[in-house]
């Protein structure tokens, strides 16, 4: 009886110790991990589960991976220039109106490699402070006076073709000048090496992607909607239900890549209203500026579904914020996002 006692007693002390060295062994797993319980898997392997800047497990994203350099190229927008080549190779693609009513494009790039993007036409001003705040080298074909100015003061990384040579940037057949110009991604790289420009960047995406689906809970349906620039130019998007994804259409037409002809779409769109006016910079030419800095209202629209946002920017440099109406950073579905920046009192229509 007093052997079985002992052996019980036995018992308790070794389940003890283990116990205690289980706790302990948390404990150092956990300040490893700065107090986290996610990354804990004992007893068979531990899981490295070393996060991105937007919060979620880097190979769980495409949007938005890897520390390449972004290139922010401005695409023509006018009629004569569609379709463009590469829109649906972008990650973001902004929006904003131009002088004469007209809209031009600015599509982002990460780690691409395409033989064609474009037509290309020249760098406007307020452009540089989204290509600033993706950390993304600026590539235009030549540049408004403003543009010219604030590239030089604010030290913008960029690569102007007008000035590169013929085999860098050309003017393809089948369109007209100057609604025709391209390049590759190889040749501006190339190029913004030998300018010396950075080519990685640890910079944060501005968008808060996450991996899981995002599916808004709200009751403004958004299966097809319109955001109306100007007289002369009126967006519009169709939602898919089978891919999860927008159709893009621009002045009544469905727009799709210049080579593939497949459609341009869109998984998310963010619609930004911003008070835009006319320069007075003694040449005429009806050049915009935006008042962007500070809280803008917009939406956020994904999977059919339109929410309400606040747009917050610090300064031109600093990253938009995009936050819902309780104040909270909105988490963005894993996809390429049409950003369009629009005049303050540009009418969006829900269907």
């Amino acid at each position: 009886m007093e052997n079985k006692s002992t052996k019980i007693l036995i018992a308790i002390v070794i389940i003890l110790v283990i116990t205690t060295g289980v706790l302990f062994t948390i404990k150092i797993i956990k300040e490893k991990n700065n107090g986290s319980d996610e990354v804990i898997s004992l007893g068979t392997e531990v899981l490295d589960k070393k996060k991105n800047e937007n919060g979620k497990n880097e190979k769980n994203l495409t949007t938005f991976n890897g520390i390449d350099r972004p290139i922010a190229v401005m695409i023509d927008n006018h009629k004569s220039a569609m379709p463009q080549a590469g829109l649906n190779d972008a990650y973001i693609v902004y929006e904003m109106i131009v002088e004469g009513g007209e809209t031009r494009l600015m599509a982002l790039f990460k780690g691409k490699n395409l033989d064609k993007i474009g037509p290309i036409r020249s760098a406007r001003h307020y452009f540089l402070d989204y290509a600033l705040e993706n950390d993304a080298i600026y590539v235009h074909y030549g540049w408004s006076p403003q543009a010219e100015r604030d590239i030089a003061k604010l030290g913008v990384n960029n690569v102007n073709g007008l000035v590169q040579s013929a085999n860098d940037f050309w003017r393809a057949k089948g369109k007209s000048s100057p609604h025709n110009v391209v390049s590759t991604t190889k040749n501006i790289l190339n190029i913004a090496e030998a300018k010396d420009y950075s080519l990685k960047s640890d910079k944060k995406s501005v968008l808060n992607y996450v991996s899981d689906e995002v599916n808004l809970n709200s009751e403004q349906k958004a299966n097809k909607f319109s955001i109306k620039y100007s007289d002369y130019n009126t967006v519009s998007y169709t939602y898919n239900s089978d891919s999860k994804k927008y159709l893009r259409y621009s002045r009544n037409t469905k727009q799709v890549d210049w080579d593939t002809k497949e459609n341009v779409f869109a998984k998310n769109i963010i619609i930004t209203f911003v008070k835009n006016s006319t320069l007075n910079d003694g040449e005429n030419k009806g050049r915009q500026t935006l008042d962007n800095v500070g809280t803008c209202d917009g939406y956020y629209i994904t999977n059919g579904k339109a929410i309400k946002i606040k747009c917050e920017k610090k300064s031109r440099k600093e990253q938009t914020v995009y936050k819902d109406m309780q104040g909270n950073e909105i988490k963005v579905n894993d996809g390429n996002t049409f950003i369009q920046i629009c005049p303050i009192d540009a009418k969006v229509s829900f269907e």
